[in-house]
């Protein structure tokens, strides 16, 4: 139903974001996480039905149920992670998106469709990625 007064509406700026966490997973504080298909925080790795969320600020053990423990994630930034030396990321792909190896490594190509989107490459330096 539309508003037919004014409404309080609540916000948050999403730039730290508490992620319930997968059962069984450790993610360490500097990780870069997605979420999997469920929808629950993991550590990066190959697999094409992630979501990139951002790096943890945080380490998290879940020996529990999905969701027994939450993981702080910082987004809305660009972060330097490894670059894949088989699959390398160059000036070249400026501006174009760059895909999850693992929880601290990103490649160029998406593995010819095994790995999900990180984001897109803001710059390359010689011991990383920028990736947004």
């Amino acid at each position: 139903m539309a508003l037919a007064a004014d409404r309080n509406t609540h916000m948050q700026d999403g730039e730290l974001i508490s992620v319930p966490v997968a059962t069984g997973v450790t993610i360490y504080a500097g990780a870069l996480v997605v979420a999997n298909a469920s929808g629950y925080a993991t550590p990066g790795a190959v697999a094409t039905t992630l979501t990139y969320l951002g790096r943890a600020e945080e380490q998290v053990v879940n020996p529990g149920a999905n969701g027994a423990k939450n993981v702080l994630v910082r987004r809305r930034k660009a972060f330097k992670w490894l670059n894949h030396g088989a699959d390398a990321v160059t000036q070249a792909d400026l501006g174009k998106t760059c895909y999850v190896i693992d929880d601290q490594t990103v490649a160029k190509t998406n593995g010819t469709n095994t790995r999900s989107a990180a984001g897109v490459v803001i710059g390359v330096d010689s011991d990383g990625v920028w990736v947004q």
